[in-house]
């Protein structure tokens, strides 16, 4: 028990001198009317909890008693049209709100292309495909995304895996063992190593 009270005159003497030190910040000290004048302004302006239940200010309870924030000036109304008919010339207006498509996205042969971008031929496109083809590399199975040679490797040639040595660097090697006599034979060292 008195260990408990111990704690609680701490935890009292502790949260005292913090709000002092806080308090005593003098960058952010305010005078007294400093503070009341920020308060009759907020009052004006309508940013005053008024209900606290709900935590909403004057200016959202009763929208109409207090003045519009004044905005950024935007487009100016031609601007705006401008722009509208070149969303529809291009087809860059929504068609359907629910999928969010555009017009251009659902009869894209109605509308010019907005970029080409030089690319493949049609003849290496096709090579490129074949290729694919042979090697198994087309999406087979479009639900799990799995390619033809995933499903099938049997099917389709391995990947080449390139090789330590040339076939003269092996031969060399092998002639070399013979002079020196370190032929490994069958797991058996030849000469054998007398012990």
């Amino acid at each position: 028990m008195k260990n408990a009270r111990i704690s609680v005159i701490a935890l009292a003497l502790s949260t005292l001198v913090a709000g002092q030190a806080l308090a005593a910040d003098p960058a952010a000290a305010k005078t007294r009317e400093q503070v009341r004048a920020e308060y009759i302004q907020a009052q004006r302006n309508g940013d005053v909890i008024v209900n606290g239940e709900i935590g909403l200010t004057a200016k959202q309870l009763n929208p109409d008693l207090y003045p519009a924030q004044a905005s950024a000036q935007g487009k100016s109304r031609a601007d705006v049209q401008a722009e509208l008919r070149e969303a529809v010339r291009t087809g860059a207006v929504v068609a359907v709100a629910e999928s969010g498509q555009t017009r251009s996205e659902l009869d894209p042969q109605r509308y010019a292309s907005a970029h080409t971008v030089a690319g493949k031929s049609r003849a290496e496109v096709k090579a490129e495909l074949a290729e694919a083809r042979r090697n198994g590399d087309v999406v087979a199975n479009g639900e799990i995304g799995l390619t033809a040679k995933q499903i099938n490797p049997d099917l389709y040639p391995s990947e080449v895996t390139a090789q330590g040595k040339t076939r003269a660097e092996v031969r060399a090697e092998l002639a070399q063992a013979r002079r020196d006599g370190s032929l490994n034979v069958n797991g058996n060292q030849y000469p054998a190593s007398v012990n």
